[in-house]
């Protein structure tokens, strides 16, 4: 049994270092004595303890001591946690709260995290007020990195004369044929290939597949004037981030292009041109049967783990509209659209009024193309720099690094914001946007656009996370909004004509082509595609947080449904979001995977449950 930490026998009780030691040498005797009335005595009242994998084997939030104290009886035996202390010194903030970064261990990994403590009113004592502990290894399956890097050259005599490259043709001529892929990654986007790359240094036997020609195809073939609207420093990578002089906002085409060379150096087992077709479960055998299409050869794989990585904006969301088969002209979705080339002359109208309808009526109109955009719903707007300076500047910024701020400090302080408590962070935030862009908000509601900042006016990250939807960070399409130059129209679609667009209340845009900007649906309607609609409606809803805001139902969830966790359905994970999260949730993800390849017992705590199931 691991000693427990001795009290500091120097500094003062104002001292951050010292306040968060003396909480972790209870903290951690409470846990190694299997006390979990002291443990949970530990904490404020209105605690919350995010763990990411390390203990739960999922990704759960538990909110206070009643919550801690049950998560705590199901899972401190097996997790056996100690080793509790601080990777670098806490700090303070004005109100007495300390923050610090922490490192720990289990029985079976090593974990970092991210402590607040905060002063209790009545006894004067700290209490743990934010718990994030995620697992970062495994023992005996770390990644092989740094002093424990592989060779690469063989030095002396090696029975085996194949060169690297040879050895790697092998690998790829056995998978999928005499050696099954123990994961099945379907869908290489950025999701999709982050995994891959983990899994690879993991150890995984796995293989991604894509139905595109090249890796960074979803991206290349979108409209050419899509950039990414997250700053660089937000869209690292695993293991190789962007260079010092790659793009504050990177265009669509040098992303393809990044996600294509990141593929191959970092030797992600890739199926380009590959369709699946269909997918059973084994619920005997423990393993899918998965019939593809590869590039023309009909292919049966039996992985026992199938990750769905097609993207939360992966399925197109195509509205049922009277008058679509008359309608003359072209329409289509916005995942679709080939952008404004080909259009000069031609009446375009544009379904939908946020990121992909705002990105393509600014180009179509910057390219003379008479554009209408028809709201139908209030739109979140959030101007880039406002989002860079006051929304992310923090964490995600030039100056952050500058300040020693890593990627990783920042995902895990990021991480350490509890969802039920993170609007309550983010309100100052867009009250200080808000206030700053006041003018530019004036201009575009005096043009007649609907605003606004989400139920609670937690602004852009709370819609992204309870919905996926309803905003737009806006890189120069609202001033055309305001001066006129994209016209905006309000309402429902009733009909198309042959000609037109038919409003709800009658008004009728003539148009030649039509763009349905109208989002995507929920993940799980890929599962139904492939693998029917009782294994989508078993695992239910993806994304969303359950705060019972306009598209989120509730009730509370915690986290965000069935991502990148466990699901109701055995083997089956999902896989998605931003570039930021590919990177930061892969890790969990793939650990998860790598516990379960390698037979380490993965009892899981508080496996999400079915309320909602699309």
């Amino acid at each position: 049994m691991t000693q427990t930490l001795e009290p500091p026998v120097t500094g003062t009780v104002n001292d951050p270092q010292q306040r968060v030691d003396i909480w972790l040498t209870e903290f951690e005797a409470a846990l190694v004595a299997r006390d979990v009335a002291r443990a949970t005595g530990l904490f404020a009242t209105d605690s919350f303890w995010r763990d990411l994998v390390a203990f739960t084997w999922n990704l759960k939030t538990v909110e206070g001591r009643e919550q801690i104290g049950d998560m705590l009886n199901a899972r401190l035996d097996d997790t056996a946690p100690h080793a509790f202390r601080t990777s670098e010194p806490p700090t303070a903030d004005d109100t007495g709260v300390v923050t610090a970064f922490i490192e720990f261990e289990t029985a079976t990994g090593r974990g970092v995290g991210h402590l607040r403590i905060k002063p209790d009113d009545e006894q004067g004592t700290d209490l743990g007020w934010t718990l994030l502990t995620t697992l970062q290894e495994l023992k005996g399956h770390a990644e092989p990195a740094g002093p424990t890097r592989v060779m690469g050259a063989v030095h002396g005599s090696d029975p085996d004369r194949r060169s690297w490259a040879q050895k790697r043709d092998d690998e790829e001529a056995a998978l999928g044929r005499t050696v099954q892929p123990y994961v099945l990654v379907i869908g290489g986007g950025q999701g999709g290939i982050a995994l891959g790359a983990r899994l690879r240094q993991l150890g995984v036997p796995s293989i991604v597949v894509d139905r595109h020609d090249r890796p960074g195809d979803q991206w290349r073939k979108r409209y050419k004037s899509l950039c990414l609207h997250d700053p660089v420093w937000y869209d690292h990578l695993p293991y190789l981030p962007f260079p010092d002089n790659w793009p504050v906002f990177a265009p669509k085409d040098k992303i393809g292009d990044w996600l294509e060379f990141y593929t191959k150096v970092m030797e992600v087992p890739y199926w380009s041109k590959t369709t699946c077709t269909s997918a059973s479960y084994d619920e005997d055998a423990g393993q899918w049967t998965v019939e593809i299409d590869r590039d023309g050869e009909p292919m049966t794989l039996h992985p026992t783990q199938l990750v769905l990585a097609t993207g939360m904006s992966g399925k197109p969301n195509v509205p049922t509209i009277p008058g679509q088969d008359v309608f003359a002209g072209d329409q289509h979705h916005s995942s679709q659209h080939p952008g404004p080339d080909g259009y000069a002359g031609r009446k375009v109208v544009v379904i939908g009024s946020n990121n992909s309808a705002h990105d393509i009526c600014k180009a179509l109109v910057e390219n003379g193309i008479d554009t209408t955009m028809v709201q139908r719903s209030s739109t979140h707007i959030v101007r880039s720099d406002s989002l860079m300076e006051i929304g992310l500047g923090a964490l995600y910024s030039e100056e952050a690094v500058a300040s020693g701020m890593t990627t990783k400090k920042a995902d895990l302080t990021f991480a350490s914001l509890p969802y039920r408590i993170m609007h309550e962070f983010q309100i100052p935030l867009y009250d200080q946007i808000r206030e700053r862009d006041k003018d530019f908000y004036d201009r575009l509601e005096a043009a007649g656009f609907d605003l606004d900042f989400g139920d609670d006016d937690s602004g852009l990250f709370m819609k992204y996370l309870r919905r996926g939807s309803g905003y737009y960070i806006d890189v120069g399409a609202c001033e055309l909004i305001a001066d006129g130059s994209i016209t905006l129209e309000h309402g429902e679609i009733d009909h198309l004509t042959e000609r037109s667009v038919v409003l709800a209340d009658g008004t009728e845009l003539p148009a030649d082509v039509v763009v349905y900007a109208t989002g995507y649906g929920s993940m799980n309607g890929w599962a139904a595609d492939l693998m029917g609609q009782d294994v989508a409606d078993r695992v239910g809803k993806v994304w969303g947080l359950g705060s019972d805001t306009t598209k989120d139902p509730g009730p509370w969830e915690g986290e965000q449904r069935n991502m990148w966790k466990p699901t109701q359905q055995p083997g089956l994970w999902f896989h998605g979001g931003n570039l930021h999260q590919s990177r930061h949730y892969s890790l969990y993800l793939a650990l998860q995977l790598k516990a379960r390849y390698e037979g380490i017992p993965t009892p899981v705590y508080g496996l999400q449950e079915v309320h909602h199931l699309s």
